[in-house]
């Protein structure tokens, strides 16, 4: 795939929509309800269902990791203490397992090897057996 400006504009657009599942997550991350890590579920569900989402919508691996990256800022930012010394992300059991599972989440689907090769040539080799059929 060649640069473009399209190109980079989507890499703009998906870091810039991955910082805002990155803070949404990052703030819901700690939301219990009757001792169940609702927070927690939702937001690792979320952020894995919209990487895997670019990844597959762009077909472009580079998407997905500035989706990941966008995500993984915000949640670095929030770890930190704020200038009134309050923090969004506490040193919990929740808030290391959302500070880890993001960045790995990220990284698995980003490793994830291209089916698409595999799909051309498993489509084109069907077609060539319909043709062949056919006369």
């Amino acid at each position: 795939m060649a640069l473009s400006w399209t190109r980079v504009g989507t890499w703009i657009v998906a870091f810039l929509v991955g910082l805002v599942y990155g803070v949404a997550g990052t703030i819901a991350h700690g939301f219990t309800l009757a001792g169940l890590p609702v927070g927690l579920a939702l937001g690792i569900v979320g952020c894995g269902a919209l990487v895997v989402a670019v990844r597959l919508l762009t077909s472009d691996r580079w998407a997905a990791l500035a989706t990941g990256l966008g995500m993984v800022l915000a949640t670095l930012v929030f770890s930190g203490r704020g200038p009134g010394g309050s923090v969004v992300v506490p040193d919990t059991g929740l808030g290391i397992v959302w500070t880890l599972a993001i960045p790995l989440l990220v990284g698995l689907v980003v490793a994830w090897p291209s089916l698409s090769p595999v799909r051309a040539q498993r489509d084109g080799a069907l077609r060539g057996e319909d043709a062949a059929e056919a006369n």
